[in-house]
């Protein structure tokens, strides 16, 4: 049983987000497209409160408290409904349970040893022959091969720790070494948005979050609407100040154990 009990002002951040997630999504819904009707005027985009509540089942009071981030207990069930209903994709409905302190109940209950998986993350690592890096929740890098550090010259090469936000935001090598940096930051800031909720009460995060707000105003203008997604591959590309332009095709791996690990892995494209 996990009796971890976070702090007030965490808890009151994490229904607040929850409640500006759930009016969000709500208002992106095509009435139309839900089999609603549409006659009158709408004051607003998106469905009414009592239509996604009469579609998920659950109390429109119930559904108002929650936008506004009071304090109220929802079941799993009542939010796998909701997610339903608004038409969550993977990373928003992990996103929603995140914020709502509750397991998913489609979620595998298993336990690993933490310090077992970062061994095996670092073997697997050191075994790959493409460049290849493991990294946590807060996007610090655990371990990298040779053909990463290669790579990613003038970072990976140098002293750590390591941040991939950080090289991303406040190293002007990033901006040079990948090629459609704008793209690039956007999509790493939305796979890290998507995991965010999940570790509200992790000072080390909120920290990362304050230095980066603070020292990049790319991080800090991109922050407050950055997109939810999963992370997927997709063509990489690079340009090298030695090799010059190279492209790869990343894969990322989950442990399924541990959703704060990730392996990624830059095959090289041999289709460019």
């Amino acid at each position: 049983m996990n009796t971890t009990i976070m702090p007030v002002d965490t808890v009151m951040n994490q229904r607040r987000l929850l409640g500006i997630f759930l009016r969000e999504r709500r208002g992106r819904l095509d009435p139309a497209a839900l089999g609603l009707s549409v006659t009158g005027r709408r004051r607003t985009a998106g469905l009414r409160r009592e239509e996604v509540a009469m579609l998920a089942g659950i109390s429109a009071t119930w559904l108002t408290w929650l936008e506004q981030g009071r304090d109220i207990q929802a079941s799993p069930q009542a939010l796998d409904r909701l997610a339903r209903t608004l038409r969550l994709n993977t990373a928003e409905r992990a996103y929603l349970f995140q914020l709502s302190g509750r397991r998913d109940p489609r979620q595998p209950d298993t336990v690993d040893d933490p310090a077992a998986q970062h061994d095996r993350l670092r073997a697997a690592v050191s075994a790959l022959s493409v460049p290849a890096y493991a990294l946590d929740h807060r996007q610090d890098l655990l371990a990298w091969n040779r053909p990463a550090e290669s790579l990613f010259t003038g970072w990976l090469d140098r002293p750590g720790p390591h941040n991939l936000l950080r090289y991303l935001f406040l190293d002007d090598g990033a901006r040079r070494l990948l090629v459609d940096w704008p793209a690039r930051a956007a999509r790493v800031l939305a796979e890290f948005r998507a995991d965010h909720g999940r570790y509200l009460q992790d000072p080390g995060l909120a920290a990362l979050i304050a230095e980066l707000r603070t020292g990049s105003r790319d991080f800090a203008s991109r922050w407050a609407g950055a997109d939810i997604r999963g992370r997927e591959g997709g063509e990489r590309l690079f340009q090298h100040p030695v090799q010059g332009l190279l492209r790869f095709r990343q894969m990322t791996l989950s442990v399924e154990t541990r959703p704060d690990l990730r392996l990624v892995m830059l095959l090289p494209d041999l289709e460019g």
